[in-house]
């Protein structure tokens, strides 16, 4: 992840101690939330590395749930966020696990309602930065600091173009796209980040086009 400014390196408006361990975990946290697409009423919070070691001393807990609440890195309630999850009926587990991750600052949130899960992995950078690298079993790679569309999508011709027409209709600029999939001719996954959110309307007509099962969308 390459950095543009010095305010990158400083870290974004928050409340503290650590941009790495409370700024990047609460926008890891608000990611899993845009992506789920509602408020969970339960979590299972696997830490790894140092936010295994950290967690409390640094705030990572208090940030990632604050950001499974939808708060932002300087919102003053998200000291509290433990709390409110309490009170809001969001049910928080938190595990340290003991097996070895590519970056120290990694999280697995496994979150979810009576209907639904999802799981998500995410790694904070430096700076306040993150980047998601799996999503209910696909590998990806989100910056969680541009405006995203993640499609759902059946392995079949045509279905890329679907998207990108739909896109190139309402004039919205694709600043980085990749596509994964598990195995030829089952489920994908379309990543899409655009340099503009996406309008709801845009976004029905998306699910509308070929192939297409699922569309979730996370916001600047």
């Amino acid at each position: 992840m390459k950095y543009n400014s010095v305010f990158d390196i400083i870290g974004p408006v928050m409340v503290g101690p650590s941009s790495s361990h409370t700024a990047g975990a609460a926008r890891i946290g608000k990611a899993a939330r845009n992506l789920f697409g509602k408020q969970p009423t339960w979590a299972k919070i696997h830490l790894y590395e140092s936010f295994a070691k950290t967690y409390r001393g640094h705030g990572t807990d208090f940030a990632l749930v604050g950001g499974l609440l939808g708060m932002e890195t300087d919102d003053p309630q998200i000291s509290k966020s433990l709390e409110l999850a309490k009170e809001k009926g969001l049910q928080v587990e938190f595990i340290e696990d003991s097996a070895s991750a590519n970056h120290p600052n990694t999280v697995r949130l496994i979150i979810g309602d009576d209907k639904e899960q999802q799981e998500l992995m995410g790694i904070s950078i430096g700076g306040g930065k993150v980047e998601i690298t799996e999503l209910n079993g696909f590998e990806l790679r989100l910056s969680g600091n541009h405006p995203a569309i993640l499609i759902m999508h059946n392995d079949r011709f045509g279905a890329i173009a679907s998207v990108t027409k739909i896109l190139a209709k309402y004039e919205v600029n694709i600043g980085h796209m990749e596509v994964n999939r598990k195995d030829v001719g089952k489920e994908a996954l379309m990543v899409i980040e655009v340099d503009q959110n996406v309008e709801d309307s845009i976004l029905q007509e998306l699910q509308a086009a070929d192939h297409i099962i699922s569309i979730a969308k996370i916001v600047s």
